[in-house]
Formats: C-alpha cells, sequence, structure tokens
C-alpha cells in the first residue's frame, strides 16, 4: 500500500487504486497516519519557493519522491513539520475529508483553510480540477469536495485562478467586497484589507462581477479588462500592465507606477512597515520586475539605484524607513 502512496502523491494513481487506497485507510491507521504525513510535507512542497526554469522543477519533484520512498521518514517528516510551524502555514487537510471527497459521502461538507505566509507563494487544485495560486500573505478557504449546484470557495489577499470548466456548476468566488461567477476561465483577485480597495483582472473568457452586499449591481469583464472596486464604486479599465500577474511565477512586475503603491504592495507581500520620511520620494515612477525570492531588502537596493535614498532598517520593530 506504501507503494500506491508514492503513486498517489506522484499522480501516477489510477482510480480503482484510488478507491483501493482510501477504502483500506478506513480501517488501516497507520496507513492513514503515513498518508497524512505525507499529504502535509507535500503540502509544504508547494508553499516553498517555485522554481522559475523547468529543470530545477523536476529537479525539485524528483527529491520529493525520493523522500517519499525512504527509510528514514520520520526524522525527515519532523524537519518539515518544524519548518511548518515556523512560517505559520494553517491548512486544515486530514484523511477524513479525502475520503469524503473521494467517495461522495452525504455527510456535511468541512471547509479546508490554506493560509500563506509573508515572502511565499502556493499552488494547489481543487476537487474539481481548478488551479489555484495564493500570493504571500493571502488566505483561500475552500471545501474538501464540491456539492450542489455552484462551487464556492473565499479569498482574502491575492489568488489568480484557472478554472475547470463545468457549465452545470457556476464557480464563485467571494470575497469583503466582490463575487466573482465564472464557468471556465482564468482571472486574477488582489482583495488584500490593507488596501484600501479589491481588484480583479481578467485574462481568459467571461466574468461576471458583482458587489458581495448588493448582486444587482454587477458587471461583465471580457478578456484583458479589469474593475476595481473603491469608495463603494465600481470602475471598468483595460489591463494595461498584465504583467503584473507573473507573480505566479515568483515575479513582480512593476509597470511605470509611483513608488507609493509599490511600498504599498511591498509591505503586504513581506509582512513589513515601511515609513517614507521625505513625501516627495513617493512621487517617483518605476518600470521592473523583481523575484520574490530576493526579498525586501535587494528590492529596495534596486529601486535604491534608480533613484537614491537611504535606507535604515529596524529589526526589532519590523520597521524600514526610507530618507533622502
Amino acid at each position: 500500500m506504501k507503494e500506491i502512496l508514492t503513486k498517489y502523491f506522484s499522480g501516477e494513481i489510477n482510480g480503482s487504486e484510488e478507491r483501493k487506497l482510501f477504502g483500506q485507510m478506513e480501517y488501516d491507521e497507520s496507513l492513514r497516519a503515513e498518508y497524512i504525513r505525507l499529504q502535509n510535507i507535500y503540502a509544504l512542497t508547494l508553499l516553498g519557493q517555485h522554481p522559475s526554469q523547468e529543470a530545477e522543477g523536476v529537479k525539485g519533484f524528483t527529491t520529493f519522491t525520493q523522500r517519499l520512498q525512504a527509510r528514514k521518514r520520520q526524522m525527515k517528516a519532523r524537519v518539515m513539520l518544524q519548518y511548518a510551524a515556523t512560517a505559520l502555514l494553517l491548512i486544515t487537510s486530514t484523511f477524513f475529508l479525502t475520503r469524503a471527497l473521494l467517495l461522495r459521502s452525504n455527510a456535511a461538507i468541512e471547509m479546508n483553510t490554506l493560509y500563506v505566509p509573508a515572502g511565499q507563494r502556493a499552488q494547489l487544485t481543487l476537487h474539481d480540477g481548478t488551479q489555484v495560486w495564493l500570493n504571500a500573505q493571502s488566505t483561500l478557504t475552500y471545501p474538501a469536495r464540491f456539492s450542489g449546484n455552484r462551487r464556492e470557495v473565499s479569498v482574502v489577499g491575492e489568488a489568480y485562478f484557472d478554472v475547470a470548466e463545468n457549465r452545470q456548476k457556476p464557480f464563485v468566488v467571494t470575497t469583503q467586497q466582490l463575487t466573482m461567477e465564472v464557468l471556465g476561465t482564468e482571472f486574477n483577485v488582489y482583495s488584500y484589507p490593507e488596501a484600501g480597495y479589491t481588484q480583479t483582472s481578467l485574462v481568459e473568457g467571461s466574468l461576471r462581477v458583482s458587489e458581495t452586499s448588493n448582486k444587482n449591481k454587477s458587471v461583465l469583464l471580457s478578456p484583458y479588462h479589469q474593475v476595481t472596486f473603491s469608495d463603494n464604486k465600481m470602475q471598468l479599465d483595460k489591463l494595461n500592465n498584465p504583467e503584473h500577474l507573473l507573480w505566479r511565477d515568483g515575479i513582480y512586475s512593476f509597470h511605470n507606477e509611483q513608488l507609493i503603491k509599490i511600498l504599498a504592495k511591498l509591505e503586504l507581500y513581506y509582512d513589513i512597515t515601511i515609513l517614507v520620511e521625505d513625501p516627495e520620494i513617493f512621487n517617483i515612477r518605476y518600470t521592473g520586475k523583481f523575484r520574490q525570492r530576493d526579498g525586501i531588502d535587494e528590492i529596495l537596493h534596486i529601486l535604491q539605484k534608480i533613484q537614491s535614498f537611504k535606507i535604515h532598517k529596524d529589526k526589532e520593530n519590523n520597521l524600514i524607513t526610507l530618507s533622502k
């Protein structure tokens, strides 16, 4: 059965093997415990910094499958789980939820919550095949399996969705301010509470966006358009810089943006406070790309080369001060 576990996490398992695996886990406690342990480790591999090159990606996946087959599993699991505690990864994921997903039981559907810490990103595939990417300091709440006539999830922070098409079951994403309904499409949602606005950008397909508190107020987006909700108003615009969606690949892209807006996003992505002593610095505009893994210090040093300013870091108070 442990060989089937390896095939399951490698994506090589077939339907009959999958049913056999979860059927046996119902009464085999040791197998169930091993499944949960490996599932937690696999979640951590998704949370980590995603390699930008295909060769590195293959290498990372190969390393994971080798860990599945290694004899010293328990010690490696402890190391990974300690890292999980440090990173504050909050993911509810149990055998019983997965079993309910596969066996389609009539019990009430429990909800999963995935939180991505500052400076990280994660990717997961939902029960219907929809792929979701989560940016730093973002939370996705989703069911173990979709039931009824709608597929519903909620987001706090930033997420990119590649929705599996199902014309009988619309896919619904809810944020505090906006609700999005689709059949099959790709779109980005930016909804950090601290940002003061919510923005939805459509890449492919069609997307109906309405106010969460008033479903009668809605707009229908076409590809490469976006809607921004701020001050209780929805504004429809063209998606002028599609490259800002490259955060899925660990790249932050800015095009002719004021420093004040860039710093606001960096504060959210890296969970740090940035204080600017000289307001005129805010008006400087930048165009460029930064790798997420470079970190806040390296990004600020790159910006510093374009327009000179001083950087003072207060680690004790998690504060960075910029001055002329």
